[in-house]
């Protein structure tokens, strides 16, 4: 499993890849966490778990990243990880762990306004045999 950030010319765009769905979900997860709050030690003290929906895997995607801005912003819960991550492909939900810690204990400065749906992609590579995901931020 892996990320990388891509090029982009105002934004910050991910790539991530894994063997399964979840994995990818992860991964991106783990981008964006490492956008908002750099290389900073988050402390594992809160646990929360989630129950994310869309209307398809783009929308579901959009909806758990998301989820991820509004605890920031309405519970000053910043993400240190992501456990757990089950997808259900037919009725697109997600159910996952977050662990994580009050943000008000650090200090970064990055600012994620929003997820957007500019060149969002969820394939899987047959060759490969893993998702790839790619996702841009708004900063």
């Amino acid at each position: 499993m892996s990320y990388k950030f891509l090029e982009h010319t105002a934004d910050i765009k991910i790539e991530a890849e894994a063997p399964s769905l979840e994995g990818a979900f992860s991964e991106t997860a783990s981008a964006l966490k490492e956008v908002i709050s750099g290389d900073i030690v988050v402390l594992s003290q809160i646990k929360k778990e989630i129950n994310v929906k869309g209307k398809d895997l783009q929308s579901l995607l959009y909806n758990f990243l998301e989820e991820f801005l509004f605890l920031l912003d309405s519970e000053s819960f910043l993400l240190w990880k992501v456990e757990d991550v089950k997808i259900d492909e037919k009725n697109f939900t997600l159910k996952a762990s977050l662990i994580g810690d009050n943000a008000e204990n650090y200090h970064f400065t990055n600012d994620v306004k929003a997820v957007t749906y500019n060149d969002m992609r969820i394939d899987f590579d047959e060759k490969k045999k893993s998702w790839k995901i790619h996702v841009v931020l708004d900063v």
